[in-house]
């Protein structure tokens, strides 16, 4: 073997005191992962803190400490509550299983158990992991490009998370469901994504706009479409809309389409109010943040006109929660 080769498959880390069951494991699963191997609590806490293994397979009943109680440690640790474990135990019983589910284990196996079975539920919670890393990963660079973009225009990065959690809060109140709530979340940041294609003489320019530039800045909506590109499902999907669609107003005089009422895509119409409320109590180098109680009187005043009558309702319902998320996220 060559020492300085690194070993990329997944590490997997076998607990049991039975020196049998590690032997049984070892043979299933060395030929497509890297193993460690605890007998006991104590060591398998270590192991896991010092290794970050991408799943555990942990048996229960082991003296001095059992699986229960290393399972809890792991998810009381913030280093390893995101490892997965699987129990791999001679207790059949419903309610062990239940117990074992209920404190954060992904999946249950009992002894003695047939090699397929276990490599096929290691395949399955590996690629699950695997599919949650890759998720959280396109949200951090959805979230870093939408970040990139409020720094272009002289705005802050706390702006896409004000005005992206009130959006969230708009839709639970809407009706939507915690999923479509959250993608919406993800989806917001990248709203002004299309002003990285904008010169900056334009963007950051202290007086104001000509026409021809106005219609220049108009092309962010757009040009941040293009960005996102063209998705079948999901919050990128969402993202694309949002971008094209956040400046379409409800009397059908925004852009970049004049689109009205209903056609104006539903999550568009709440990032509208969300941004637009963020924007005018922000302060910005050309203005003063306005008083909140101002901002929610102008909101209140576009109702029918440039906001959609029933979300500018649903807004002000929400504008206790909101400014508590406004608090915490103070420039």
């Amino acid at each position: 073997m060559n020492p300085f080769k690194i070993d990329s498959r997944p590490t997997l880390l076998l607990v049991d005191d039975e020196p049998t069951n590690l032997h049984v494991l070892r043979h299933t699963l060395q030929g497509d992962y890297r193993l460690l191997f605890a007998k006991n609590g104590p060591m398998a806490l270590e192991l896991a803190r010092a290794e970050r293994p991408n799943l555990v397979l942990l048996d229960i009943m082991m003296p001095a400490m059992s699986g229960y109680e290393v399972c809890q440690a792991l998810k009381e640790d913030p280093a390893t509550a995101s490892t997965p474990v699987i129990f791999v135990t001679a207790l059949a019983e419903a309610g062990n299983e239940q117990q074992g589910l209920e404190m954060g284990a992904v999946d249950y196996i009992v002894k003695p158990f047939n090699p397929a079975i276990v490599q096929a539920r290691v395949r399955t919670h590996l690629s699950l992991v695997q599919a949650r890393d890759l998720n959280a990963t396109r949200l951090k660079i959805v979230q870093c490009l939408g970040t990139a973009a409020e720094y272009k225009d002289n705005e802050t990065g706390l702006h896409v998370i004000r005005m992206s959690n009130y959006a969230k809060i708009i839709a639970s109140a809407a009706g939507y469901s915690e999923c479509a709530a959250n993608d919406l979340l993800h989806a917001a940041p990248m709203h002004d994504v299309g002003k990285i294609g904008i010169p900056d003489a334009i963007l950051q320019k202290n007086g104001q706009l000509t026409p021809e530039e106005w219609d220049v800045m108009r092309r962010h909506t757009e040009i941040g479409a293009k960005i996102i590109g063209n998705h079948a499902s999901g919050f990128l999907k969402m993202a694309a809309t949002i971008a094209l669609s956040h400046h379409e107003k409800w009397d059908g005089s925004g852009y970049p389409q004049g689109l009205a009422r209903e056609e104006i895509p539903h999550v568009a119409r709440i990032v509208a109010i969300a941004d637009v409320f963020d924007a005018l109590t922000s302060v910005r180098p050309y203005k003063d943040a306005w008083p909140v109680d101002d901002a929610v009187a102008y909101i209140r005043s576009e109702s029918g006109k440039q906001f959609d009558p029933a979300l500018v309702d649903v807004f002000l319902d929400c504008v206790p929660q909101i400014l508590q998320v406004r608090a915490q996220w103070m420039d």
